[in-house]
Order: structure tokens, then C-alpha cells, then sequence
């Protein structure tokens, strides 16, 4: 009987929160079917692609693209009020009408690539297939990503067209329909960019990735384990959340998809050990939205950035481990404080699965996130790591009868995996777009000055605007599509300002993942309050206090690339000591408690303490640690003499 008193993700169906997106079909018959079969021939084109070569830059992209297109107006409903489980005319019709312009690239891609672009002038047939590759894309961009990006192309787009009728710095030459068409889609500058050649290879296939251990039963390990060795300490089920939504975050790479899932698990837990409905809602919306900045996988996005930068992707995976580390161990502290004040107690341990035995289970789906790690270190490419984590999944799985993947599993991994990364490839693909356009024009350098310009040339208030654009932008668009647009237009201006390049691009990066958890329009929070039936504002903020390390120390590693691990070894060593100690300090102040409840001017003079010991520098330091002793004690002080006060008055009492 005390096995049915387990608590086990597959088992606890009452907690399960209906998270089905409203913007998806649910196909049925013949239509589904075929529907699979060209997802499944997708990710097959992957896999070939990753075992024996990509093609050439065109050929790969656009095919990869065309493949995305037709299953986005196959899934993806034009309206909230369109039917759901059938296929209308007008998306049968946008489909043969991507299949027609994207084959004609990848059967021409050759041609294409070896022509002399803006010199030879395009046929009217190749005009007209431009513009329905464009007009598709665009449709596409607004079913999938929404609104916002689509009116950012457009804006973008009208510039290119019109931007020569403005007078002054802004303005820029007149350039002919077909010189703009001819750039956006005949050459690599455009749409068929480096973003969309990294989804094309390297972010595909950790999607796919990502799919085969959800079918196999990884992610299932993954909660479970979290429960099993956290869900005895006070807050728990709170511990449980972070420590898995960061594992599968990382995988996942969306915050908003990661707290659906994990979050109908999690967030029932909390409220049951007594946690308030939106701060559970808070902790998972956190911990999710923390996988995009937690190495080693990033959510993928990690690759797309090292692409950007020319660095290899461990190079920019070990720089972002620190950062990484102080945000959850904040988010750590936060609900252990939380427990600790409101007097909360763990699971029963009679109700919690031995770890051990969930250890020895499910061990062997630890060996792709290894075999992942021991690849990209030894220099290999990340297709090539991305391709045989599949395969060793595939493998690991095969090891106990519980978790081997029938032939059935392999191909619904096939099939989720190619459906799963839409969002990704048309984001990538309509961000370039804009990159187009911005590169064209002009504009992205133009931008950069007016950046200097309004800042003064003063580096904090350039990272402020950067910043306010960043998270701005990543409210209505995806983590990817914000970080790739603001690389043109606000990073050379810090990258100018004396900002270390990695720097800069992972605090662009660092804020456009803030936005799935900052109000007004915090994606990952609203769907967590969603589950929890909260409040969303309130979880939102809620959201910000828990993340508040997060929007601190990307400002730290600006100035002082210590937390980048980049500088002389004792450097780095005082300096992550000491942040460690100052992210604690912003943790007891962010919650009101260290020794017993804080006062609101002991959480300010505990906050400036530990924003001394953060930054480097050992003035900073030794000012921090005095200040953080000196609260220290005078908490201790308070606590003994509310102690004597409580044994005096039972006295008195007595």
C-alpha cells in the first residue's frame, strides 16, 4: 500500500493542467497522417544531413524552411475561431504555394549561390517566387510568433522601400524592388542567414534530441529524481521544481512550453506543502525561464550565439556557468528562506521513492548529456554532438525492457521532434528579414550611434536602453528572434562603449530571456499562474523578485568579466567566492529574512552589501563584508532578545 502513496510524475493525474495551445489543429484520419509523414521526412532529412554533410547554404535552408512551412499551415489554426481538426482550402493553397517557391531554391540552390548577385538581373518568374516566399513567411510569422514580428518586418521592409525619402542621418540610397528581393532571398544575407543555417543544422537536431528523451522517459527520471532526493527538506517541492525545470529547461529551451509541462507537476506540490498559489506559479515560471541561460545546451540558443561571435560553443558555455550559477542559487535561497519563515516541512519521507532506486533506474539517461559535453570539449561540431546524443539515447533506452523505444516511439520522437522546432526555424527565418534589411541599409550602425549619442557615451545608461530594448523585444517575440535582431543594432554600440564582446551578447541574451518572467507581458509567469490559478500581475512580480540576481549580475559581468571566467585564476576565484556570498545577501533581502524577519532598512543595507561583494574588486569586497557581518549580528542580536522577551513574558504569565 505505501507504493500507491509515491509521488510519481505519471501517477498524480489529478494534477494534471490542460495546456493544449489554442493556436494548434487536432488532425485526425488520412490528413493527420500525412501530416506525420512529412514531419518524419523532415527530421530524416536531418538526420542524413548530420551523418553524411550539409548542403550547400541555400539548399539546406530553404529545404529546411519549406518543410517548416507546410507544417505550419497544416497545425497552426489562421484564427482562434477557425475549425481545429480540419485543413481549410486557403491553407491547403498556402501550402503547394511554399512548396513551389522553396523548391524552386533548393533545386536551383547551386545556380543561385554562383550567380553575381544585384549585378544579374532576376527573371520576373524568380520576382514573383520571391515575393509568395516572403508573403508565406510572413503568414507564418503571425500564426506562430504572433503580431509583433510580424509589424517589426514590416516596418523594416517599409524602410528598405522608403527609407530614401528621409532626409538625414537616417535616411539612406534609393534601392530597386528587385536589388531588395535579390538580397533578401538569392543570397545568404537575408532570409537564408546564419540564423536560419543554425536552426537548419546544429538547433534541429537538439530539438530532436530533446523529443527522444521525452519519449523514452528522460524527462520522467529527470522530476522524479528532483522529488525524490529534494522533496524531504522544507520547500521541497519548491527545491524540486528548480532543480528539474533548470535540467529540462536547458533541453527544452522554452520557458513558456517548459512551465506548462513541468509546472502541471510542480506547481500543484507546492500549494499542497503550503506555498501560496502564485509564489508556486513564481518558482516555476524561474526555473524554467532560467534553462535558456543554463549551460551545457542553453535551450540550443547557445550555438547561435557562439556562431555570432566565431567562438566555439564550450568557449561560450563555460563563460555563462557562473552567471548561471548565481541565478538558481538565488532562486534557491529564496524559497529556502520562504519555508524557513513560514515554518514548512518536507514530504513525508514514507511518500517519497528511495533515490537511490530512481538513480539506478534511470542512470543511463545521463549518458547523452555526457556524451554531449565530452564531444563539444574535445572539439567536435555541434551537429555532429547533437546527432549522436540521439543516437546514444536511442542506445541508453535499449538498456532496460521499461524504457527501450519500439520502433512505434522512434518514429513519434520523429514526428514530435520536426512539429517542435517550428517556432524556432520561423522565428530564425523571419529575423532574417530584418538582419536583411539592416544590413542593406544601414541601419543597425546607424542605431548603434544613436545609442552612444543619447547615452552620452556613458556605458550605464547605453546598458540601460539596451537592456529596456531587450527585454521589450523579448516580450512579443521568441528568446532566439530578440537576441538575433538586437545583434545589428544595439550590440556594436556596447562592443564600441569598451564591452567585451561575449559580454555584450550574452547580456542582450541574459534580458531577452528576463522577459518570459517580467510584467507586463510575462509569458512563462502567466502560464505558470494560469496552472496555479493565480493572478498573473501578481505572479509576475512574484516572478521578478525570485529572477531579481538575473537582472543584477549581467551589469557585473559587463564591468568585470571575472564572472565570465575570463582573467587570472586568483582573480576569478575571489570573485565567485564573493558573489556567492553577495547573491545570498540578495536573496535574505529579497525575501525579508536571514536570522528572523528583516526590517525594510536592514533588506536595503543588506542588498548594497551584497551588491559590493558581487562586484569585483576587494574595496568592494571588504566594504560588502562589513556590512554583511554587521547585519549578520544585528539579527542575531535582534533574535536573542525577542527570545529573552518571550521567556520573560511566559514569566509573567506564569
Amino acid at each position: 500500500m505505501a507504493e500507491n502513496r509515491h509521488v510519481d510524475l505519471e501517477n498524480i493525474q489529478e494534477n494534471q493542467a490542460d495546456v493544449t495551445n489554442e493556436k494548434l489543429r487536432t488532425l485526425k484520419g488520412l490528413v493527420s497522417t500525412v501530416i506525420s509523414i512529412v514531419a518524419i521526412a523532415m527530421s530524416i532529412f536531418h538526420l542524413y544531413t548530420g551523418l553524411f554533410g550539409v548542403f550547400e547554404s541555400i539548399l539546406q535552408r530553404s529545404a529546411h524552411l519549406g518543410f517548416a512551412l507546410v507544417l505550419v499551415f497544416a497545425i497552426y489554426r489562421p484564427t482562434k475561431k477557425a475549425a481545429k481538426e480540419k485543413v481549410n482550402r486557403f491553407d491547403w493553397l498556402l501550402m503547394v504555394a511554399s512548396v513551389i517557391s522553396y523548391s524552386y531554391f533548393v533545386f536551383n540552390a547551386q545556380e543561385i549561390q554562383s550567380r553575381m548577385s544585384y549585378i544579374e538581373q532576376l527573371t520576373t518568374f524568380e520576382m514573383v517566387l520571391g515575393f509568395i516566399a516572403m508573403l508565406t513567411l510572413m503568414e507564418a510569422t503571425r500564426r506562430v510568433i504572433g503580431n509583433t514580428l510580424v509589424v517589426l518586418i514590416i516596418i523594416f521592409l517599409a524602410y528598405g522601400f522608403f527609407g530614401h525619402l528621409i532626409t538625414g542621418e537616417l535616411g539612406h540610397r534609393e534601392f530597386t524592388t528587385m536589388w531588395i528581393m535579390d538580397h533578401l532571398f538569392y543570397t545568404t544575407n537575408g532570409v537564408f542567414g546564419t540564423a536560419l543555417g543554425i536552426s537548419a543544422t546544429f538547433i534541429f537536431l537538439f530539438v530532436l534530441f530533446g523529443k527522444f528523451l521525452e519519449v523514452s522517459g528522460a524527462g520522467n527520471f529527470f522530476i522524479n529524481l528532483s522529488v525524490s532526493s529534494m522533496g524531504q527538506y522544507r520547500g521541497g517541492p519548491a527545491k524540486t521544481a528548480i532543480v528539474g525545470s533548470s535540467i529540462l529547461g536547458t533541453i527544452s529551451g522554452s520557458a513558456v512550453a517548459n512551465t506548462a509541462t513541468t509546472g502541471a507537476f510542480t506547481i500543484p506540490l507546492m500549494k499542497k506543502t503550503g506555498y501560496r498559489n502564485y509564489f508556486a506559479a513564481a518558482v516555476e515560471a524561474v526555473s524554467s525561464a532560467g534553462g535558456q541561460i543554463m549551460p551545457p545546451i542553453m535551450g540550443a540558443s547557445a550555438f547561435i550565439i557562439a556562431a555570432y561571435l566565431g567562438v566555439p560553443y564550450m568557449e561560450l558555455a563555460v563563460a555563462a556557468i557562473i552567471p548561471a550559477l548565481l541565478y538558481y542559487l538565488s532562486l534557491f535561497m529564496q524559497v529556502d528562506l520562504r519555508a524557513k519563515r513560514n515554518k514548512m516541512v518536507g514530504l513525508k519521507k514514507e511518500d517519497l521513492r528511495s533515490t537511490w532506486g530512481i538513480f539506478k533506474k534511470g542512470f543511463h539517461f545521463l549518458i547523452p548529456l555526457v556524451v554531449i559535453v565530452v564531444l563539444l570539449v574535445g572539439g567536435s561540431s555541434p551537429m555532429k554532438a547533437g546527432l549522436y546524443a540521439i543516437i546514444s539515447t536511442i542506445l541508453v533506452a535499449a538498456i532496460q525492457a521499461a524504457t527501450r523505444l519500439s520502433w512505434k516511439q522512434i518514429v513519434t520522437a520523429l514526428d514530435l521532434g520536426a512539429k517542435a522546432s517550428l517556432e524556432t526555424v520561423i522565428a530564425c527565418a523571419a529575423a532574417g528579414l530584418i538582419i536583411g534589411m539592416i544590413g542593406l541599409t544601414g541601419i543597425g550602425l546607424k542605431f548603434s550611434s544613436l545609442i552612444i549619442e543619447l547615452s552620452g557615451g556613458i556605458l550605464l545608461i547605453a546598458l540601460l536602453f539596451t537592456m529596456i530594448a531587450s527585454i521589450i523585444l523579448g516580450m512579443g517575440l521568441p528568446t532566439v528572434a530578440a537576441y538575433i535582431v538586437q545583434v545589428p543594432l544595439t550590440i556594436p554600440a556596447l562592443t564600441e562603449l569598451g564591452v567585451a564582446p561575449i559580454a555584450a551578447h550574452l547580456f542582450v541574451f541574459y534580458f531577452a530571456s528576463l522577459s518570459a518572467i517580467t510584467p507586463p507581458v510575462a509569458l512563462a509567469a502567466f502560464t505558470g499562474a494560469g496552472i496555479a490559478g493565480a493572478e498573473p500581475m501578481k505572479t509576475g512580480m512574484a516572478a521578478v523578485r525570485l529572477g531579481i540576481t538575473a537582472y543584477i549580475v549581467p551589469y557585473l559581468f559587463v564591468y568585470g568579466d571575472e564572472l565570465l571566467l575570463i582573467g587570472s585564476s586568483s582573480q576569478i576565484i575571489l570573485s565567485v567566492i564573493t558573489a556567492l556570498i553577495g547573491v545570498v545577501g540578495i536573496a535574505c533581502a529579497a525575501e525579508g529574512w536571514m536570522l528572523r524577519h528583516a526590517f525594510w532598512y536592514e533588506r536595503l543595507i543588506l542588498f548594497a552589501g551584497a551588491i559590493a561583494m558581487i562586484i569585483p574588486g576587494i574595496y568592494s569586497d571588504i566594504i560588502g563584508v562589513i556590512v554583511l557581518i554587521s547585519v549578520y549580528f544585528l539579527q542575531k542580536k535582534g533574535r536573542k532578545d525577542l527570545r529573552i522577551g518571550h521567556t520573560n513574558g511566559a514569566k509573567e504569565m506564569s
